[in-house]
């Protein structure tokens, strides 16, 4: 008896592991015969210019893509190509105090994207991220705190814009 229930079990699992088929966690949906990406240098267009953030930007969306997908980089001629620029960097008081300062102040960087999907044109798109990081009004955004803000940053941006490309959901 517990050799049939556990071959049935096995059969089942068998089964449902067949059925599944080739599914990707990152949710990316890369057009057959796709191959090679690009991302061109994002020049920081934005009125408040943070030195190093166009290039840690070009390179952070270069790493989510060699990350989640098989796709390789290349510098032209690229199946699928990424360009813009950073259009905003702004640091604002989104909450104030009794004493007229800010208790909370919020850091927003915008980037306007055109990406081109050199095998199918009907992909193709031109969109604003934006994503903010709010922090103590009383503290100065500097050091570690602004790495982390400009990573956790650009981690959301570059996801949506990864999502916008390449998942369709």
């Amino acid at each position: 008896m517990k050799y049939i229930s556990k071959s049935v079990v096995l059969f089942l699992f068998s089964i449902i592991l067949a059925s599944c088929g080739p599914y990707s966690f990152t949710g990316a949906s890369i057009p057959e015969g796709t191959e090679t990406f690009q991302v061109n240098f994002f020049q920081n267009n934005a009125p408040l210019i943070e030195p190093g953030l166009d290039l840690e930007f070009t390179q952070s969306l270069q790493d989510l893509i060699l990350n989640q997908t098989n796709l390789d980089l290349v510098k032209s001629n690229g199946d699928l190509v990424y360009e813009g620029e950073i259009t905003e960097y702004r640091i604002s008081p989104t909450t104030a105090t009794a004493e007229n300062t800010a208790a909370q102040n919020r850091l927003t960087i915008g980037v306007n994207v055109r990406f081109y999907d050199r095998k199918n044109d009907q992909n193709d798109f031109e969109k604003r991220f934006s994503f903010f990081f709010d922090y103590e009004g009383s503290a100065q955004l500097i050091g570690t705190q602004k790495e982390v803000a400009i990573e956790e940053i650009f981690d959301r941006i570059t996801q949506d814009i990864f999502n916008a490309s390449l998942a369709n959901w």
